[in-house]
């Protein structure tokens, strides 16, 4: 779609395939009410690239943030027959869990 000022910039057909390309179904409702809101939105970014921010420090969060770290020691922790004494099902000393990925 041609991004040209007063015109639509997303159309219902745009919805149809992003929600196409999620597997996804929507209603004749639902499509209209998410047209609409992704224009709304995509309005509203196009606000935000108006704003002058050549003098704005690039940063990762609004907070100086630093990581915090504490030194790894060795504590006690269970024994590997103490830690299979909750499980379902084990074979050979492993917890066994059921096939998760075909």
């Amino acid at each position: 779609m041609i991004k040209t000022k007063g015109s639509k910039i997303v159309t219902q057909d745009d919805v149809r395939y992003i929600a196409s390309l999620s597997r996804i179904s929507l209603r004749d409702e639902e499509m209209a009410r998410l047209t609409r809101n992704l224009e709304d939105i995509l309005h509203y970014v196009r606000k935000l690239e108006e704003v002058d921010v050549r003098h704005i420090e690039p940063t990762s969060h609004v907070l100086p943030l630093k990581n915090v770290y504490r030194e790894d020691r060795m504590r006690p922790s269970l024994t590997r027959e103490d830690a299979l004494q909750i499980a379902v099902q084990q074979h050979e000393g492993f917890f066994k869990v059921p096939k998760v990925i075909q």
